[in-house]
């Protein structure tokens, strides 16, 4: 076992290497000066060392903490994996004793690195990123959100915390540090409105920085981000969380209430109807299991995995297919003969073509989507519709050499 003396032991998740191969001995700050599989991403700040190492292709982050924290984080990294919420993938945990004159124990993360992913300074000082930092607002406060939903306390919510990938034309956010978290379930309005602050009080130590870089009418609407995030954040949660009033003969609101969570991306899991004590009122509340609503019918109707956001993209599609079989064949049509007809009449032969631009599958389905947005762009300026080919044409033209 070579240059693992140093390793008191070591957890690892099935699918994932077994990193015996890494120079335990050392600490992490050490590890470029003897370590081949070390390699360079775009990364975010740190308040730990943290390296990155490649096995056939696949990064993993690896972080070294004090002792047990790693442990700490990679249970609750697997409980987040559990309920499906946006975060990355817990690989496994190391405890170490280092040797050569380091001395002391520490802990390691080992995580999966988020392919794809863009720490926040990339989408705030990169140009031509401008267009996703109103996404990103809205990103930091659905993950959030979804968080609390779940009954868990972030504790130390931030931008640096947080890793950003880009979800057709939009931007999702994913969870990354769990050193100071906990679930709490259910989670009360207290530690909510205590994460919040947090979150305020770290977005701007997060900005400060960024801010002095820029233009003055820039910095000033940079400083009031965690505001704006929370803003936002209590507008969501209220929609997602309140509780109305209905007739006994207005079941068709408990549907409408449905439907516009759905349209928020929110699946519904139960509904409850409580007698008011009013009369003939009851009150209705929904209780949402997950935030992959459209996630979820666009892989039963298709097969094809997606995220929630590319999901919506491609459903929008199917519909207009639907509204157009039903036009053409006199009747109406059902929503499995017009996925069958997006399948394999557009997502199919599009992602070949597009499959050049990658070597990632999962790349593909917001290729897809960046497509459609690059034929609408072009549509624009043509004021007709070029169609699906021609937009694919462009778009390889325009980045297959980038």
């Amino acid at each position: 076992m070579p240059d693992s003396f140093g390793l008191s032991s070591i957890h690892v998740r099935q699918g994932n290497p077994d990193f015996l191969d890494l120079p335990w001995h050392l600490p992490l700050s050490r590890w470029p000066e003897v370590c081949r599989r070390l390699v360079e991403v775009e990364r975010g700040l740190s308040r730990h060392e943290v390296v990155f190492a490649s096995y056939d292709g696949v990064i993993y982050a690896l972080k070294e903490l004090p002792p047990r924290v790693g442990v700490h984080e990679y249970d609750l990294l697997c409980g987040l994996e559990s309920r499906k919420l946006p975060a990355v993938a817990a690989a496994g945990h190391a405890c170490t004793r280092l040797v050569q004159g380091d001395g002391g124990d520490c802990s390691v993360l080992i995580t999966r690195f988020l392919e794809s992913s863009l720490p926040y300074r990339t989408l705030f000082l990169n140009p031509g990123m401008e267009r996703y930092r109103e996404r990103l607002l809205d990103a930091m406060a659905g993950l959030l959100v979804r968080l609390h939903l779940a009954g868990f306390y972030w504790g130390d919510c931030s931008l640096s915390n947080t890793l950003f990938r880009r979800d057709a034309g939009e931007l999702q956010a994913y969870f990354v540090d769990a050193e100071t978290s906990a679930f709490r379930e259910p989670l009360d309005d207290g530690l909510r409105a205590q994460d919040l602050l947090i979150m305020m009080e770290n977005v701007a130590g997060d900005l400060a920085g960024i801010a002095s870089l820029v233009e003055p009418h820039e910095a000033a609407r940079i400083q009031n981000t965690g505001r704006v995030i929370r803003e936002r954040y209590e507008r969501l949660w209220s929609e997602i969380t309140r509780e109305e009033a209905i007739a006994p003969s207005e079941n068709y609101r408990i549907h409408e209430r449905i439907r516009a969570l759905n349209e928020l991306g929110f699946t519904v899991g139960e509904i409850e109807l409580i007698a008011t004590g009013e009369g003939d009122q009851l009150r209705v509340r929904t209780i949402v299991t997950d935030g992959d609503y459209h996630r979820h019918q666009l892989h039963s109707l298709t097969g094809v995995v997606a995220s929630n956001r590319q999901a919506a993209t491609m459903l929008n599609e199917i519909r207009e297919i639907r509204a157009t079989l039903s036009r053409e064949l006199d009747r109406s049509a059902s929503d499995s003969e017009a996925a069958y007809r997006w399948l394999h009449e557009r997502f199919r032969p599009a992602v070949q073509r597009l499959a050049s631009l990658t070597d990632r599958s999962d790349d593909l389905p917001e290729l897809y989507c960046q497509v459609l947005e690059h034929k609408w762009f072009l549509s624009e300026r043509a004021h007709a519709d070029v169609g699906l080919e021609r937009a694919i044409d462009d778009y390889l033209e325009r980045f297959q050499h980038a």
